[in-house]
């Protein structure tokens, strides 16, 4: 009996041990669910390996996740038609907050998709329209490209200078003016002749159109395309060429000489920043060279020894406030004053700029 009483006593003496353990164990702590990144979308027209306009938004898009951390998606190649209504809405579906629309063509569909998505921010490049959650952003590139005439109107030996052109927007046409406007600031014999693609990408079409400035007998090629068809055009023909949008040196190292840049990250970090904190405002952008949002790319080995110290020169001026691309002085194709001295382009007139500055030859469109 007393081998039976030991027994039971040490089996509950065990059971008494097992449960006061099972009290003391600490209850796990719930598994923590990683927290969602805040997400952004990007609409490009081009692919990200064009090495021009939508290459330069796609290294804005990376020094974005870069510095704040945060996932951005993008889809490339998309048309400029109701298509692109869909890839907004699937990047909405995807958790996107915010969507940059990076081509002037998107600009209605954007406009559409944000009447739907109220609590959604839209950033349109290149655009006019606003609204409650809806902005646009551009700038003023024509302070580069005015620097970048200076560059070509030096190098010109035969005082004809050739340029490719996208479109006849206003952009592109007062993107002309500038340049032209710069050639003739160092020489005022030289001509700029204009050749239409009416394409954004098409790498052979635009080659093509450079071809045929050549043809012409112009020896320095300039451009605003998103490709470097014009670069390798002046390649293959020993002669010159000023590029667009990024670094294009390394299509036509012997021609290449510098391009009027884009830095599209600095607007980009800045805008999600105010997103985020809840401060942003829609608003029409307008960045400069002095706030760093546009800028000239350093001249190589293959631009003239004289050009770096014009160029600097005009720049300080352009950083400080000083100097106006558009202002008077200035006539119109005709011969004809249409800005006088002592006056200037306003702001709103740039942006319907729609005739050419004396220097150049060709026609709007054609």
């Amino acid at each position: 009996m007393k081998r039976i009483f030991t027994v039971l006593l040490i089996i509950l003496l065990s059971l008494t041990l097992v449960v006061g353990c099972a009290q003391k164990a600490p209850t796990p702590a719930p598994t923590e669910q990683p927290k969602e990144k805040f997400k952004v979308g990007f609409i490009y027209v081009g692919p990200i390996g064009d090495a021009g306009w939508t290459y330069a938004h796609e290294q804005g898009r990376k020094m974005l996740e870069k510095e704040l951390g945060v996932e951005a998606i993008y889809k490339e190649s998309v048309p400029e038609s109701q298509e692109c209504e869909k890839v907004i809405k699937d990047m909405i579906d995807q958790g996107a907050k915010v969507i940059f629309a990076t081509s002037y063509g998107f600009q209605d569909y954007v406009a559409k998709v944000a009447k739907e998505y109220p609590n959604v921010k839209f950033l349109h490049c290149s655009g006019s329209i606003l609204g409650a959650n809806y902005a646009n952003y551009f700038g003023s590139i024509e302070e580069p490209r005015y620097l970048s005439g200076i560059v070509a109107g030096l190098k010109t030996k035969k005082n004809s200078i050739g340029y490719v052109a996208a479109y006849d927007l206003t952009e592109v046409i007062r993107g002309i003016n500038a340049f032209t406007l710069g050639v003739r600031s160092v020489n005022p014999k030289a001509v700029v002749k204009v050749k239409w693609t009416n394409t954004w990408f098409d790498p052979a079409k635009e080659k093509a159109a450079a071809v045929a400035l050549l043809d012409e007998g112009v020896d320095v090629i300039a451009q605003h395309q998103d490709t470097s068809g014009p670069q390798v055009a002046a390649e293959e023909r020993g002669v010159w060429s000023v590029g667009y949008n990024t670094d294009m040196s390394k299509m036509a190292p012997k021609a290449y000489m510098t391009a009027p840049l884009w830095n599209w990250g600095m607007y980009y970090v800045k805008t999600v920043k105010e997103i985020q904190a809840g401060t942003w405002k829609p608003e029409a952008y307008w960045g400069t060279m002095k706030d760093g949002f546009v800028d000239l790319a350093p001249l190589t080995a293959v631009a003239p020894p004289e050009a770096k110290a014009a160029v600097d020169k005009v720049k300080a001026d352009m950083m400080a406030g000083k100097f106006n691309v558009f202002a008077g002085p200035i006539k119109d194709q005709s011969g004809k004053v249409v800005v006088p001295a002592g006056s200037s382009v306003s702001l709103p007139d740039q942006l319907s700029m729609k005739w050419f500055v004396q220097g150049v030859e060709g026609k709007i469109g054609k």
